[in-house]
């Protein structure tokens, strides 16, 4: 039983990496970040904040990889968004500023 539970969820979490902004909702993103995220990388990198995104030495290489830092965001300031809310902020961040097609 605990093995079919795990596969269950191995496979819906490939789902969700596989296509990550499939079902995502931009609009919404913009909101979550704009109210969670500008301020701080405003203080962090200066002016809007958006030079996170977009300076030469990014650490974000993929849509996998805007995933996993928005949620290691997430994390770090205590956010407790759901797994949606995480994908829907980094479909907007991807259509804003990264533009991965997978």
């Amino acid at each position: 039983m605990k093995s079919l539970l795990l596969l269950s969820i191995l496979v819906i979490s490939c789902n969700a990496y596989a296509e990550p902004f499939k079902t995502a909702d931009v609009l919404a993103g913009k909101a979550l970040v704009d109210k969670n995220c500008v301020s701080c990388h405003a203080q962090s990198f200066g002016g809007d904040g958006s030079s996170i995104y977009t300076r030469e030495y990014r650490k974000i290489k993929t849509s996998k990889g805007l995933v996993a830092q928005v949620r290691n965001c997430n994390t770090m300031i205590g956010l407790k968004w759901f797994e949606d809310e995480e994908l829907n902020a980094a479909s907007y961040l991807n259509k804003t500023y990264y533009k991965f097609t997978e």
